[in-house]
């Protein structure tokens, strides 16, 4: 097969077509704090101000190597948008919930989606680094946008100890800020892909078996799932944090072309789940392995995770902060190694 671009091997790659080789991006955050230093662009400014957010996206692609330019480097911009409260984090920490808007049962019916959503600051200030971007970087580049999916709105909306408790005696009050979070991202998504963007990643870990037994993953968040891929107008991922293995084959059928799944699954086992019908995304953890592991462990565990069927290498969640950039290389690395020890 001839070589193909980097946004056609990455899209090949989701709708499970033929690649000469495997993309290795990441599509979880990709903000370090030797990239901060490089570009001037540095966390907690690079979240809010579109030029820096820009900036600091696109050299996780140029400086590390990473086959696509992913943004943005937080969870908050949805649940804040919706009346949650955040700090805003430092220059190796994200932005941490501070307080959410439903405390009480009662509460729930007050929130609602803003009438000039995607005016809102926060939103607001992604489409205009997406501008950014796309004048940026070579169309034959990738561009992958992040948001946190309608389970992990419901959770940041009413708190954890509500989000636990309600799933068991009031799913009915999830589901209605459920309900919300799908609206808010099918809107969202498609004024990203509007401006470009070329996959979404829908981040939702609180969805996961992790959070949320499997019965009610199935009658709570799957029929959302559907509907808020049956009306996304582009290449859709969904990222789930902790052990997804017991929800597997109900996401095949969710609709998302992609999965991004965390070192605690089985890759192999799950190739065998999944077979050609989704994308598996992952999985080499960031925190045990990229962060502080030799480049040649990086690299052994890389190679194994394309051999245990991975259709797209990737870290396994977002990148830790203080990740030498070397290490990333590395990992980018492990994919060519790869491919020339097997030709």
């Amino acid at each position: 097969m001839a070589e193909l671009t980097l946004k056609e091997r990455f899209i090949r790659s989701l709708e499970r077509k033929d690649v000469d080789k495997v993309p290795v991006c990441a599509v979880t955050q990709t903000g370090t704090v030797e990239l901060m230093e490089l570009t001037g662009a540095k966390w907690p400014e690079a979240h809010y101000d579109p030029e820096k957010m820009a900036s600091l996206a696109i050299a996780g692609h140029e400086v590390m190597g990473l086959e696509a330019v992913r943004y943005p480097f937080c969870n908050s911009i949805i649940a804040e948008t919706l009346g949650c409260v955040f700090d805003e984090g430092s220059l190796d920490t994200q932005p941490y919930q501070l307080d959410h808007p439903c405390k009480k049962k009662e509460d729930v019916a007050t929130i609602s989606i803003p009438d000039d959503l995607l005016e809102s600051k926060r939103i607001k200030a992604m489409l205009e680094a997406t501008d950014i971007i796309k004048g940026r970087v070579s169309d034959d580049v990738p561009v992958i946008a992040g948001m946190v999916g309608p389970a992990a709105i419901a959770f940041y909306l009413c708190g954890a100890q509500n989000y636990l408790k309600w799933c068991i005696t009031d799913p009915e009050l999830l589901e209605e800020l459920m309900i919300i979070g799908k609206k808010v991202c099918i809107e969202y998504s498609n004024a990203l892909f509007d401006r470009g963007v070329d996959a979404v990643v829908i981040i939702d870990s609180e969805a996961g078996p992790d959070i949320l037994p499997p019965s009610l993953f199935e009658s709570l968040v799957l029929p959302h799932y559907r509907e808020l891929t049956g009306e996304m107008k582009g290449h859709s991922i969904v990222h789930i944090c902790g052990d997804a293995t017991a929800i597997l084959e109900m996401v095949v059928g969710s609709g998302f072309e992609g999965l991004s799944i965390e070192e605690k699954v089985d890759v192999a086992y799950a190739a065998r789940v999944v077979g050609d019908r989704i994308c598996l995304i992952g999985n080499v953890s960031p925190a045990a392995t990229l962060l502080g592991k030799s480049t040649e462990h990086i690299k052994k565990e890389a190679k194994q995770c394309i051999g245990d069927g991975v259709g797209i290498l990737s870290p396994g969640c977002g990148i830790a902060p203080r990740t030498p950039i070397d290490n990333i290389k590395a990992f980018v690395a492990a994919r060519n190694e790869f491919y020339e020890d097997s030709s």
